[in-house]
């Protein structure tokens, strides 16, 4: 490798970077930055010390003198920079929360990036090779490592095209002027733009068209204000609050590269079980098991196929996790409940939170006795009793993830409340609250107090009277009982943070929208049982309460896949879960905005069982929002209707308009279902998106870079929904190539122009499959998942320019995690040869009912001259070439 000297503009060194909360800027262009020595290049590694170069600033926390510096060659396209101080107590993930890829230590000459740096002051650049393009160069500002603040800055080009650095509502393609994106993960109702939100994943996507696209992801939970800004040219800048610099470069050079590329660095996606991607209901608000009896009664009525029904807090007693509320929600008539959906193919889900109630009066608490009797919950900041909040159910303490028995703890309330013969038979889990959220703003003197004041617990509504009123479908006991009454009622050391920080009031203060860091949540001067402190690890604890949850779900059924939506996530969090988009509105900006979330969920941050809250969370929908909510949520990986109590019901049968949209884009999803399933064991194996943003499949296109409301479900199915309110029109941009319209089939050949769709029906969507594919579906549409896959197999050839097309088709049994036999069956299509090959290894009399070629002439007989279909049957055991 070639080490050479990197010019330094420090004209360019001053931005306008600035904060509302504290001026700084001009004092970090005073601080010395570091010198190089001792410097060994052992071809795939380097090593340097790195000295303070003068004076210390001191700006934000002490400055660290002495730093190491490793730069690893770890593959063809990944390249690995981490600084952090010699004595290695800054904090750093452990690998058993965030396992580090392997290395394969490859020469330098066979890397497709470049590292190079000068000595004093010290600053790197990182060079694509091909193009002899920097993707990275630190010399615009010097290095700040302090105690509690860190400063990295790079240039980008001009009129750059970024994109992530989630969670948020922000554009999909980010603002580069003045922008500042905070991730500190809060509960965040109304999902607000311009603020952080539930999750943090510190990767950006820089997307230069035909020069190529890379990844530059930052390891490092702790809280971060980064700043993109084009005063005195167009600079990136990490502000950190403590921790490492611990930098991977992804060299792409395609969006789908970086994709895959970040995967090998986070972890491959879960594979889901196969009737998650069924249609789900939930309400926050359904006072009874018999309100929730009649949901599915009703879904049924109406014929809208129901997959999982879901409950929120309200089928605890008095809000407490573990608990059922004995008088609305009674042990005998859930068991009865979840009997009902299981014999109807169908499945139940309930929410379950990390604050457990500290009471334990006449309903035995045992989430919190048994916490106590292993002493796993978080302590005070001094170590006197447990740190108490106050959440739904009131004064709440916190599980230590940290803790060596936490996981002992969590599976066993999990065995024992969700025991399949004695308890609540639970197909699935659903977790929130998990930032973890804490009503009781700091400093929480009186949790109790604040409790009482807030209403939490509420007295919940008495059950209703269901004497008269029969539930369909449910047994003549399905009854509430005649007279029912309320019951009433540590350590220090290696990368664990450095000693002597204020960890309450740093003097950096991100922009946290909840205020200073510990607002909300648990204080960031509570220690974890390793000894790190919330300060450093707040930003895990939704990802370590999913570890805990999967493995907890695992000692239920270690056979079977563990289905786990949660709110809050760190990088890596898509290896363990999936994930809903947290407290939206009903409004039609939330709508627009959930398609550019859900594509950085799926296609950036490699998280992609995801989904928004249908028709919206917060608020009141209206029919005509529903409706066209319930067509785009269709295409979401996780497809969910939930609401909030205060809202009024939008369950999809309360409306004409929202039934016949629901029924039309369900029947939709479940003849495409084992389409977007293969693309998910793609993803789970490769890192290949499941969603696919416009630019991601046409990056040389520059007029796809910023859209945001058009997206490929998988690879081929254009998805372009209706934007506005009472509006049947929408604009939508078909790129340069043949494309088909879903619906009707017909050939349209698109120069990369805008296309104006009128009369769209309030229960349509416009779709379009991409020529060159090949699109296997359900003949039929079914009820439930398990009855779908008894269905036959059709199969859609959509040719492009040169009458080829392709695609693949990946079976499973659905539900286990070590499958006996699967099959990956590979389509092609070549100017008349149909061809299927791949492994045919999962035996099934299921078949390929017939193949239709799109936009061929149906009075033909002969493919090669345009016929439009092959009938079959056609087996899926075996290859097959078949030329007509």
């Amino acid at each position: 490798m070639r080490l050479y000297q990197v010019p330094v503009f420090a004209g360019l060194a001053t931005s306008a970077f600035g904060s509302a909360l504290v001026p700084r800027q001009a004092s970090n262009d005073s601080c010395p930055g570091y010198a190089a020595s001792n410097i060994q290049d052992n071809g795939a590694k380097v090593t340097a010390d790195l000295t303070l170069a003068g004076s210390a600033c001191n700006l934000y926390g002490t400055d660290v003198e002495n730093l190491k510096l490793e730069v690893d060659y770890q593959t063809e396209n990944r390249l690995h920079v981490k600084i952090y101080d010699a004595e290695e107590l800054a904090y750093q993930i452990p690998d058993s929360i965030f396992p580090r890829p392997s290395s394969n230590g490859v020469n330098p000459t066979d890397s497709a990036l470049g590292f190079s740096y000068t000595s004093n002051p010290f600053t790197f650049r990182i060079v694509r090779k091909s193009t002899n393009e920097t993707v990275f160069d630190t010399s615009a500002a010097s290095l700040i490592f302090e105690t509690q603040y860190l400063r990295l800055r790079t240039r980008l080009p001009e009129s750059p095209s970024l994109y992530g650095l989630g969670e948020h509502t922000d554009p999909f393609q980010l603002n580069t002027t003045n922008y500042t994106r905070t991730l500190w993960n809060r509960d965040a109702y109304g999902v607000p733009t311009g603020s952080n939100l539930y999750g943090d994943h510190p990767i950006y996507f820089d997307h230069r068209g035909s020069s190529g696209t890379h990844g530059v992801f930052l390891l490092n939970p702790t809280g971060k204000d980064i700043k993109i800004d084009n005063s005195g040219g167009q600079f990136l800048e990490y502000n950190i609050l403590g921790g490492i610099f611990d930098l991977y470069f992804l060299a792409g050079p395609t969006p789908k590269d970086v994709s895959v590329q970040y995967s090998e660095v986070a972890g491959k996606a879960v594979m889901q079980p196969y009737w998650g991607f069924g249609f789900h209901q939930c309400r926050y608000g359904y006072r009874d098991v018999y309100d929730v009896a009649e949901v599915i009664a009703n879904y049924s009525k109406a014929e809208i196929p129901l997959e999982t029904m879901w409950t929120d807090i309200d089928y605890m007693y008095l809000r407490r996790v573990f608990t059922l509320d004995p008088e609305r929600y009674p042990l005998e008539r859930v068991r009865e409940l979840v009997d009902y959906l299981h014999t109807h193919q169908q499945h139940y889900i309930v929410m379950v939170d990390p604050a457990v109630s500290n009471r334990n009066d006449v309903v035995p608490n045992t989430g919190y006795t048994n916490g106590v009797d292993l002493d796993i919950f978080h302590k005070n900041a001094n170590g006197s009793g447990y740190y108490t909040g106050a959440v739904w159910p009131g004064p709440t303490v916190f599980p230590d993830w940290f803790h060596p028995d936490a996981q002992r703890y969590w599976s066993n309330e999990f065995l024992d409340f969700f025991d399949a013969e004695t308890g609540v038979d639970i197909d699935a889990l659903w977790i929130d609250m998990n930032e973890a959220a804490n009503f009781c703003e700091w400093p929480c003197s009186d949790p109790e107090a604040f409790a009482e004041e807030s209403g939490n617990p509420p007295n919940p509504p008495p059950v209703r009277n269901n004497s008269g009123r029969p539930i369909p479908g449910f047994p003549s006991t399905f009854q509430p009982p005649q007279s029912a009454r309320r019951l009433r009622a540590r350590q220090s050391g290696k990368y664990l943070g450095q000693p002597g920080r204020d960890l309450i009031n740093p003097k950096y203060e991100i922009d946290n929208a909840a205020g200073p860091i510990s607002y909300k949540t648990i204080p960031t001067n509570v220690q974890n049982y390793d000894g790190s402190h919330q300060y450093d690890t707040h930003n895990l604890y939704g990802l370590m309460m999913s570890i805990a949850s999967r493995n907890a779900l695992l000692a239920r059924r270690p056979d079977r896949r563990p289905l786990i939506i949660t709110r809050s996530t760190f990088a890596g969090a898509g290896s363990h879960v999936g994930k809903w988009l947290g407290d939206n509105l009903s409004l039609w900006e939330h709508y627009r905005q959930s398609i550019s979330n859900i594509l950085e969920f799926t296609a950036l941050y490699q998280l992609p069982f995801v989904g928004a809250d249908v028709c919206g969370f917060g608020a009141n929908t209206t029919e005509t929002l529903c409706a066209r909510w319930a067509t785009l949520g269709a295409f979401y990986p996780f497809m969910r209707n939930h609401n909030g109590d205060t809202s009024i019901s939008q369950e999809f049968y309360l409306w004409d308009t929202v039934t016949e949209a629901a029924k039309n884009a369900i029947s939709v999803r479940y003849r495409l279902l084992d389409y977007i399933y293969t693309h998910l064991h793609r993803q789970s194996t490769t890192g290949l998106p499941l969603l696919n943003p416009l630019f991601f499949q046409y990056p040389e296109d520059e007029n796809t870079f910023a859209i945001e409301h058009q997206f490929f479900y998988g690879d081929n199915i254009l998805v372009s929904p209706v934007l506005e309110e009472n509006s049947t029109d929408v604009s939508i941009y078909l790129p340069k190539g043949i494309f088909y319209d879903y619906w009707t089939h017909e050939k349209i050949e698109s120069n990369g122009t805008v296309v104006d769709l009128t009369n769209i029906p309030f229960t349509s969507i416009p779709l379009h499959i991409r020529g060159g594919s090949i699109i296997p579906l359900r003949a039929e549409s079914a009820n439930t998942t398990t009855e779908l896959r008894k269905q036959n197999f059709v199969l859609w050839i959509a040719p492009n320019e040169t009458n080829q097309a392709e695609g693949s088709l990946y079976l499973d049994e659905g539900d286990k995690i070590t499958q006996e036999a699967t099959s990956e069956i590979n389509f092609s299509y070549n100017d008349g040869v149909f061809t299927m090959t791949g492994t045919f290894d999962y035996k099934t009399d299921i078949v390929i009912q017939n193949v239709t070629v799109l936009g061929g002439s149906s009075d033909s007989s002969s493919l090669r001259t345009g016929s439009s279909t092959i009938e079959g049957p056609i087996s899926l055991n075996e290859g097959l070439t078949r030329s007509l």
